[in-house]
């Protein structure tokens, strides 16, 4: 018997802790559970005015009219409740994009949801004006689905694979990202405009962005937990998935509708945030295995707590000014992704 792995109850093997990969799942669960919950006191309590948790209690569940309590209720708590919901679209849209393509280095700009995000926004601001969130919002996840669906449409359709989607991807995001660069730089309002959007924050958002995109996201995510089963199948090649019942092409179309109402509706509120959907899963399978029964729900709890510590870093790093949690995910993101692949001496040529 290997001396690092030992037999469990009913057979079940253990991992080199001593501990049965469900009990290692259930413990990666909790502590996620925990770690959200931290990361939610800490967004409604540290900022350029720290509140003591105590006094964010009484301002959520008996607020008198104080300063602290007009803080806490209607900027933190938004802007927490936006990050949860952003944050866990994200790691799930990263998790469904890695196993659909069967590429670890995915992540859901692949499918060009966020270039045909930003076409989109350009458009509505240097064509037609729009100049509110609100009105960005169904430009955003319109150009999300567009350019998901022009995506699966070049890269075969019916006969899609992940190498071709991944080239079609690739095309489609170098010709919208053209189409922005231009529109901005010949439009000087536009280039202000569009700064404030496609920078990825979760500060000065409308409360109203998010109970509207709210259903879209919460059909993402069920979409996305019942492909699990499907997708996983998929995972082990198509010859495997056929002989296990999978419909493949059902499957793939499912899963590019989700990942464009996920990722669609999540950049839309807040601007194309990157790093999350691509790191978050990697760290995830740590606990729970390439399983996506597992590997999509963990995803959905721990990049919320990466999305919010990340927005608490940018709060104090330069105050009283903020760096916007796109720029944090970006930076803090790439350290742990790079410690990731030393740590499994993957990164070799």
């Amino acid at each position: 018997m290997n001396p690092g792995v030992h037999a469990g109850t009913r057979g079940t093997p253990l991992t080199p802790t001593g501990l049965s990969r469900p009990s290692v799942r259930s413990a990666g669960l909790l502590l996620g559970l925990a770690l959200l919950a931290a990361a939610t006191a800490l967004s409604l309590s540290v900022g350029t005015r720290h509140i003591p948790l105590d006094q964010v209690w009484s301002a959520l569940v008996a607020p008198s009219g104080t300063e602290s309590d007009g803080i806490v209720r209607e900027l933190r708590l938004p802007r927490t409740l936006i990050g949860i919901a952003v944050g866990a679209a994200l790691g799930l849209g990263g998790a469904v994009m890695q196993t659909l393509t069967r590429n670890p280095l995915a992540d859901p700009g692949l499918l060009g949801v966020n270039a045909g995000a930003s076409a989109a926004v350009v458009t509505a601001i240097g064509v037609l004006g729009i100049t509110s969130f609100t009105g960005y919002l169904w430009f955003a996840l319109a150009g999300a689905a567009l350019a998901a669906t022009a995506v699966h449409a070049l890269g075969g359709a019916r006969s899609a694979t992940p190498v071709r989607l991944a080239l079609a991807g690739t095309a489609v995001n170098a010709a919208l990202f053209g189409y922005v660069n231009g529109l901005q730089l010949g439009n000087l309002n536009t280039l202000d405009e569009m700064r404030h959007w496609s920078v990825g924050t979760l500060a000065r958002r409308d409360p109203a962005l998010l109970l509207t995109v709210a259903p879209l996201l919460v059909a993402g995510a069920l979409l996305a937990l019942a492909l699990a089963r499907p997708l996983g199948a998929l995972a082990l090649g198509e010859d495997q998935a056929r002989a296990l019942g999978t419909d493949l092409r059902r499957t793939r179309v499912l899963a590019v509708l989700a990942l464009t109402l996920l990722c669609g509706g999540a950049t839309a509120v807040c601007g194309p945030i990157g790093f999350v959907g691509l790191m978050i899963p990697h760290a995830a399978r740590a606990f729970c295995g390439p399983d996506p029964r597992w590997l999509f729900p963990f995803c959905a709890l721990y990049a919320p707590v990466l999305l919010l510590v990340s927005d608490v870093i940018g709060r104090i790093v330069v105050p009283p000014s903020e760096i916007e949690v796109g720029t944090v995910t970006a930076f803090l993101g790439g350290l742990l992704f790079v410690h990731l692949v030393r740590r499994r001496k993957v990164a070799r040529l």
